[in-house]
């Protein structure tokens, strides 16, 4: 393959794993603040396969053709005009562009460079990969929106996932008092994380378990068996439920209203600054990353399909030969 060309995972249509070819497209070039990253491995979260089949951000994105994927962890390969924070060789992670294209199942990346951060020098590109998107989700619902204190209840829904596993870290690092809903087999590991008590959803609603929380991190929304709208059980008066994957529809919004509780929609953005302080988080033994399996760059297709299945323990990764 010639030097101008790299392979990527790109889909033609909308549709299921099996729209998910690796093929020779151009390789980017860094513009003027923007670096070029070799990647070595690359997160996969739900909003892939919900785009790839045309919800999550196929409304942004558009039409295909395009290449998806949003996590990163890599190493500088190109520096464009004006770039200082960076250098050729350093090893990086970031989230790029979301919502717009990253490209990240590829072998070459290009976004601003003050949305890249150095990699956690203590774990490996694989590892780093699955950081991202997950955790500048958690960081900035539980942190920047929640504003979460020492001493307040939080309520995690889905925690054993890839956002829910950093959430309970974060919560739990603040000093909140941290719950968390989990299958029974994945509870040792979130209480090991940080969790003080955990419910099993498949054998209890939580609003039966759970009582007097000041901040419901909502990780299913209410497309589920109206867990938004359910979790407005469990909050104290004027308590606050950020809701992650599906926004707050009008009716959740009056209910929140009818209940005296207040309810906000959320959507993760790049932040390399946030991601140099959940790197510090990592190498200082205070945050673990959890990588349930991995798959090579063209098995990308039955990576989505292992995702799509659910009871992912963390995250799943792309791993990228060159």
């Amino acid at each position: 393959m010639s030097a101008d060309m790299m392979r990527a995972v790109v889909q033609d249509v909308f549709g299921g794993p099996d729209v998910l070819t690796v093929r020779p497209v151009p390789r980017p070039v860094p513009l003027p603040t923007e670096v070029l990253v070799r990647v070595h491995a690359a997160g996969i979260n739900p909003v892939d396969w919900k785009t790839r089949g045309g919800t999550g951000m196929a409304g942004v994105l558009g039409e295909p053709p395009f290449t998806l994927g949003w996590d990163v962890s890599g190493v500088v390969a190109e520096v464009g005009f004006g770039v200082t924070t960076l250098k050729v060789g350093d090893e990086v992670y970031g989230m790029p562009w979301f919502p717009r294209v990253a490209g990240a199942y590829a072998e070459y990346v290009t976004a601003p460079a003050r949305q890249w951060a150095r990699k956690p020098s203590t774990i490996d590109h694989v590892h780093a990969a699955a950081v991202p998107l997950a955790a500048l989700t958690a960081w900035q619902a539980v942190v920047d929106t929640a504003q979460v204190r020492a001493g307040q209840r939080v309520l995690i829904t889905a925690a054993a996932g890839g956002v829910g596993h950093f959430a309970v870290q974060f919560a739990r690092h603040l000093g909140a008092h941290v719950i968390a809903t989990a299958s029974g087999a994945r509870h040792p590991w979130l209480k090991e994380l940080g969790a003080d008590g955990t419910i099993d959803y498949t054998t209890t609603r939580f609003e039966d378990a759970a009582e007097d929380i000041d901040v419901v991190i909502d990780l299913v929304g209410d497309a589920h068996d109206l867990t938004s709208t359910r979790s407005l059980k469990v909050l104290r008066p004027g308590g606050l439920l950020v809701a992650v994957p599906a926004g707050v529809s009008p009716e959740l919004a009056q209910a929140a209203e009818t209940a005296g509780m207040r309810v906000t929609p959320f959507l993760v953005e790049p932040d390399g600054a946030a991601l140099t302080t959940i790197a510090g988080l990592i190498d200082a033994g205070e945050v673990a990353v959890e990588v349930e399996e991995t798959f090579p760059l063209e098995q990308a297709g039955a990576a989505h399909a292992r995702g799509e299945a659910g009871r992912t323990r963390g995250k799943l990764v792309l791993t990228v030969a060159n």
